[in-house]
């Protein structure tokens, strides 16, 4: 009997501990809620670009769909990844998908995105998510980490762009082909695969 009411004392001060916590408006683990499933559709959203220009995903995706891709200013793995999300960019705009850039770091503010697009000769546009509340939404976690959307906001993979750090290291393209496969019209093989990289700072 004594076993069982300082089981239950232990239980209860761990639920109000964990309902501190949360209520501290500090992310503990296990608190961001898990991305949408494969197939899924997701809810336009609108979001400022560096400028403060509000623009929703409707308004940038392409006639064939969109890769959102979530970036940062100070990390250094997604700032190994600027070339090749730029190259995605212009590979794949004139083919009808086009990237759309989403900072969710809570201390990269709109200035210091919008001089780190202009010095990595990004242009694609890149949104503030100002309180993370996309990343939320997508369960996105990591810089990068990308979404790729169908014309109808259907998600058709989620995770890295390829497998490296170091582009010469690559030998795994996941993201492009996704792409490839969609445009096709041949199912994608491999729907998510793992992102690596910085954690994203969250308000």
């Amino acid at each position: 009997m004594k076993k069982n009411a300082t089981a239950l004392l232990l239980a209860s001060t761990f639920v109000i501990a964990i309902a501190a916590i949360a209520g501290s408006g500090h992310t503990i683990e296990g608190e961001v809620p898990a991305p949408p499933a494969i197939g899924a559709t997701l809810e336009d959203f609108t979001l400022p670009d560096a400028d403060g220009k509000e623009h929703s995903l409707t308004s940038l995706k392409g006639k064939n769909g969109s890769v959102l891709i979530f970036v940062a200013v100070k990390c250094p793995v997604s700032n190994a990844y600027n070339e090749r999300m730029e190259q995605l960019a212009q590979d794949y705009k004139a083919r009808g998908i086009n990237v759309i850039g989403i900072n969710s770091n809570v201390a990269e503010t709109a200035e210091a995105i919008k001089a780190h697009a202009a010095a990595n000769n990004l242009t694609f546009p890149i949104l503030k998510d100002a309180g993370n509340k996309i990343a939320d939404r997508l369960g996105a976690t990591i810089t990068p980490e990308v979404y790729f959307l169908d014309a109808g906001n259907k998600l058709l993979y989620r995770g890295r762009i390829d497998n490296a750090k170091d582009p010469s290291q690559v030998n795994s393209s996941d993201l492009r082909d996704a792409l490839e496969a969609a445009l096709a019209g041949k199912p994608i093989a491999k729907t998510t695969a793992s992102a690596f990289g910085c954690t994203i700072k969250r308000a």
